[in-house]
C-alpha cells in the first residue's frame, strides 16, 4: 500500500511540475497535417533554435509565439518541445528589426550578422544605418565598403522594410510579405484595413484561409460582405479543383456556410455581387440555379462552339472510299472487323469523330489504318496525347511520332493563368498545320486543355478523339470525353469485340468483366492476373515488398522501378503517403556514399522514384550526352510525369531528376514541394500510363471512392502482370459499386444549344 502511495505522490509531482515557456519566431514549418492541425516547426528564440511539436489551429512562418510545453527526447529527431498551449504575440520591435535584416531582403546580410547589428545598436539600428552608416564597420565582419552598401540598400528598401515589419504582426512570412509589397506597394496598408480578402484574388500563395486569418486579426467582422463574397468564390474554386464546372446554388450555399461558420441571409445578393464583378455567372436550367466561375463558363461555351464548327461533312463518294481503303488494307496486311471498318469510314467522311472502347478492342489497329489511309491521300497527320507516357505508348504502337498536347501546342508561359491568352504559341492566330489530328487518351483531357487544343485547329482539319469513356475522368475540371459522347451531336464508334491475342490475357478479359459488373474468378490459375488474399495492412506491405524485390522482376523481365504499386487513397494504412515512406526505406535504403537530403520534412535520396505533382511550364530540361554535352533543350514538366533522382547537390541546393527520353531537370530545394515519392501512386495519377507489372493493395475504404470505375482504371494499367493483395470482399464490392462522384458539368447541353 505504501509503495502505491509513494508512486501516486511521485506521479502527482511529475504532472504538476512547471512547464517550459519559450518565446520566438516560427522559422520554418517542417510538417503540417491540415486535417487535425498537428504541426512540426522550428522556433527561433533568444536561446537558439527549438523544434516544436503540437496541435495548432493555424500558424504561419514569421509569427511570434509564446509557447508552454515540456521538452521530450525523440529516439530519431532528438530534443523537441511538446506544446501544451500557446498564444500569438505582437512582434517585439528588436526581434522584428533583426528578422527583417536577416530575411535576405538586404544582400550580404545573413541572420548572424543581423543579430550582431541589432545587439550592438538596439532600437537605434535603423537611425544608425541611415544617418551614421560608417558605424556599422564597428561590427566584426562588416567593412566600411560593406557598411555603405548596406546603408544604400536599406534606404532603397525603406518602404518595403516598413511593410515587412508591419505584416509580421499578422503572421505573414517574409517571403509572402515581399510578394504582397511588390504587388500593392505602399497601398497595402489601405488594402489590409479595408478588404484583406483581395490578397486571395491577387497574390499566389495566399488563399482564402490565410486572408481570413489576417482579417480576423485586423478585426473584420465574420459577417462582413467582403468575407462572405470571398468565401463563396473560394468554394467555387475548390469545386473546380475537384473537377466541377459549376455548383448548384443550394450546394454552394451549404458548403459556404460550413467554411464561413455563419448563417448567410439572402445568398443571391452576394452571388449577384460576384456576377457584377465578372467573377461568376449565374444560370437557371430545369428549375436549378447554377453558379459558375466566369472563366469556366466561357470555356465551356467556347469549346462547345468550336466542336460544332469542326463537325463538318467531308464529301467523298462511298464507293471511292471503300476502294481506296481496301487498297490500304491489302498493302498493309490489315484485317478490320465491322466496327473498326466503320470507324475508319467515319473518320474519312466527317470532320470530328470519337473512337472509344476498352482494352484489347483494337483501337490501335483502327488508328493505324486511319494513318495509312490519310497518308496515302497525301495528308499531313499529327498525333498527340495528354501525358508523356501516353504519347510514348502511342509512338510505339503506331510507329509515328506522337507528342504531348502541350508540346504540340508549343507551350509558352503558364496557360493555366486566368486570362492568359498567350499560354501556347499555337492558337487561333497561329494554328496547327495539319490535315488530320488524332488525340489518344481523351478521358484525361480537361476543359482548359481542350479549349487550348481546339483554338489551334482550323475548320476543315479532321479531328479524331480516341479514349476509353469508362476510365476515371481527368484530374482537371470537366468531363470532356463523356460530355461530347452524351451530346449525341457527333459520330461515335464504340469498339466492343475483344481480339484473340488480347483475349488470351486475363487482365483484358477481367477488365471487361469488371466494367460490365460481372463476377471475376480468383483461382490464381491465370498467367497474368493474381489475387493474394490478406486481411492485415502490414502483412500486405510485406507481400508487396517480396513481389517487387524477388518475384516480379524476373517474371515480367523488368526492373524494380518498372513495377508500380497503385492504391485508391492518399491517407490511411495503405495510402500513398505511408506506403512511400516504407517502400523507400526498403527499395532504396540509405547507404554510405548515396547522397540524401531532408527537405521540408521529407527525405530525398539518389535513386528515388519520384513524380511531378503539378504542371510547371517554366522549368527547363536538358538531354545530355555521357560527356555532359546538351543535345536537346526545352521547358515544362507536367502533373504525373515520373522520373528518378540522379543527383543531389547540397552545395548548389539542387535535386536532379531524369524523366522519360533522358530529360534532366534541376530542382532548387524550395521547388521540391512539386515532387513526391512515386514507389506508390494513386490510381488517379496512373491515367495514361502502362506498366509491365502493377500491384494493388486493397482493404476497406471510402464507399464513394472504392467503385467499379476506379478498379477498372487500375486493372487496365497493367501490361504483363496484375497482382491484387488484400480483401476479396472489398474487390467484389467494388465491382458492384457503380456510385461515382458525378461532376457538375454542362458541356453536353452547351453543344446541343449551338
Amino acid at each position: 500500500m505504501r509503495n502505491i502511495l509513494v508512486e501516486a505522490e511521485n506521479y502527482k509531482k511529475r504532472v504538476t511540475k512547471e512547464m517550459e515557456i519559450v518565446t520566438g519566431y516560427v522559422e520554418h514549418i517542417v510538417f503540417r497535417n491540415n486535417e487535425n492541425g498537428y504541426t512540426v516547426f522550428n522556433l527561433e528564440g533568444t536561446d537558439g533554435e527549438v523544434t516544436c511539436v503540437g496541435t495548432f489551429n493555424f500558424i504561419n512562418e514569421g509569427e511570434l509565439l509564446e509557447i508552454e510545453g515540456d521538452f521530450v527526447t525523440h529516439n530519431v529527431y532528438g530534443s523537441q518541445l511538446k506544446v501544451s498551449s500557446y498564444k500569438v504575440k505582437e512582434p517585439e520591435d528588436l526581434m522584428s528589426i533583426e528578422r527583417y535584416l536577416g530575411s535576405g531582403a538586404i544582400k550580404g546580410l545573413g541572420v548572424a550578422l543581423a543579430g550582431r547589428i541589432v545587439r550592438k545598436f538596439k532600437e537605434d539600428t535603423f537611425r544608425i544605418i541611415e544617418e551614421e552608416p560608417e558605424r556599422l564597420a564597428e561590427i566584426k565582419g562588416i567593412s566600411e565598403r560593406k557598411a555603405r552598401e548596406i546603408a544604400i540598400q536599406v534606404e532603397e528598401k525603406k518602404d518595403m522594410r516598413k511593410a515587412m515589419i508591419y505584416l509580421q504582426k499578422y503572421g505573414i512570412s517574409t517571403t509572402l510579405a515581399v510578394k504582397i509589397f511588390k504587388f500593392y506597394g505602399t497601398k497595402l496598408y489601405q488594402v489590409l484595413e479595408e478588404n484583406p480578402y483581395q490578397l486571395a484574388d491577387n497574390i499566389e500563395g495566399v488563399g482564402f484561409k490565410t486572408a481570413d486569418e489576417i482579417a480576423t486579426r485586423i478585426g473584420i467582422s465574420a459577417n462582413s460582405d467582403f468575407r462572405i463574397r470571398s468565401g463563396l468564390y473560394y468554394v467555387l474554386q475548390q469545386a473546380t479543383a475537384e473537377g466541377h464546372i459549376y455548383l448548384p446554388k443550394e450546394v454552394l450555399s451549404r458548403k459556404a456556410i460550413q467554411i464561413l461558420g455563419i448563417e448567410i441571409d439572402s445568398i443571391e445578393k452576394y452571388i449577384m455581387d460576384l456576377c457584377i464583378e465578372h467573377k461568376t455567372v449565374m444560370k437557371e436550367k430545369s428549375g436549378e440555379i447554377r453558379v459558375y466561375p466566369a472563366h469556366y463558363y466561357y470555356l465551356e461555351l467556347n469549346v462547345a462552339r468550336m466542336l460544332n464548327e469542326l463537325a463538318i461533312d467531308c464529301p467523298m463518294p462511298e464507293s471511292m472510299i471503300e476502294k481506296r481503303l481496301k487498297k490500304v488494307e491489302e498493302r498493309e496486311n490489315l484485317v478490320l472487323d465491322a466496327m473498326q471498318h466503320q470507324a475508319v469510314i467515319e473518320s474519312i467522311k466527317h470532320g470530328l469523330i470519337v473512337l472509344t472502347g476498352g482494352p484489347g478492342t483494337g483501337k490501335t489497329t483502327t488508328i493505324n489504318t486511319m494513318i495509312q489511309f490519310f497518308e496515302s491521300e497525301g495528308m499531313q497527320i499529327l498525333l498527340a496525347a495528354p501525358t508523356g507516357r501516353a504519347a510514348k505508348r502511342m509512338t510505339e504502337a503506331t510507329g509515328y511520332e506522337a507528342q504531348t498536347i502541350h508540346r504540340l501546342l508549343e507551350v509558352s508561359g503558364n496557360p493555366e493563368e486566368e486570362g492568359n491568352i498567350n499560354g501556347f504559341m499555337r492558337n487561333r492566330e497561329n494554328p496547327l498545320e495539319a490535315d488530320v489530328i488524332i488525340i489518344d487518351e481523351m478521358s484525361m483531357v480537361d476543359l482548359p486543355l481542350m479549349n487550348a487544343l481546339l483554338s489551334a485547329i482550323v475548320v476543315g482539319t479532321r479531328l479524331v478523339l480516341v479514349g476509353d469513356v469508362n476510365q476515371l475522368p481527368s484530374v482537371g475540371a470537366g468531363s470532356v470525353l463523356k460530355d461530347i459522347i452524351l451530346s449525341e451531336r457527333f459520330r461515335v464508334v464504340t469498339l466492343t469485340k475483344i481480339f484473340r491475342q488480347a483475349g488470351e490475357s486475363d487482365i483484358v478479359v477481367n477488365a471487361h468483366k469488371i466494367n460490365a459488373g460481372q463476377p471475376v474468378v480468383l483461382d490464381n490459375k491465370s498467367r497474368d492476373f493474381f489475387f493474394l488474399k490478406r486481411q492485415d495492412a502490414d502483412t500486405i506491405i510485406r507481400v508487396i515488398l517480396t513481389l517487387i524485390q524477388k518475384k516480379l522482376p524476373k517474371y515480367v523481365n523488368a526492373s524494380q522501378n518498372d513495377i508500380q504499386v497503385m492504391t485508391p487513397t492518399r491517407k490511411g494504412l495503405l495510402g500513398v503517403e505511408r506506403l512511400n515512406i516504407i517502400l523507400q526505406k526498403y527499395l532504396n535504403p540509405s547507404e554510405p556514399g548515396k547522397t540524401e537530403e531532408e527537405i521540408n520534412g521529407r527525405i530525398f535520396r539518389v535513386g528515388d522514384k519520384v513524380m511531378q505533382i503539378k504542371n510547371n511550364y517554366q522549368l527547363e530540361w536538358e538531354v545530355r550526352t555521357k560527356y555532359g554535352i546538351a543535345v536537346d533543350k526545352g521547358q515544362g514538366v507536367f502533373n504525373g510525369d515520373m522520373g528518378i533522382v540522379t543527383e543531389i547537390n547540397t552545395f548548389n541546393r539542387t535535386v536532379e531528376v531524369e524523366y522519360d527520353e533522358h530529360r534532366r531537370i534541376n530542382y532548387p530545394f524550395e521547388l521540391t514541394e512539386e515532387l513526391e515519392l512515386a514507389y506508390a501512386i494513386t490510381v488517379h495519377k496512373s491515367q495514361g500510363s502502362e506498366y509491365p507489372a502493377v500491384i494493388i493493395p486493397l482493404l476497406q475504404g471510402p464507399k464513394l471512392l472504392y467503385n467499379r470505375n476506379l478498379l477498372y482504371t487500375a486493372v487496365t494499367r497493367a501490361k504483363k502482370c496484375l497482382t491484387i493483395v488484400g480483401s476479396e470482399d472489398v474487390f467484389q464490392y467494388m465491382i458492384q459499386n457503380k456510385s461515382e462522384q458525378n461532376r457538375y458539368t454542362s458541356l453536353a447541353e452547351h453543344i446541343q444549344e449551338f
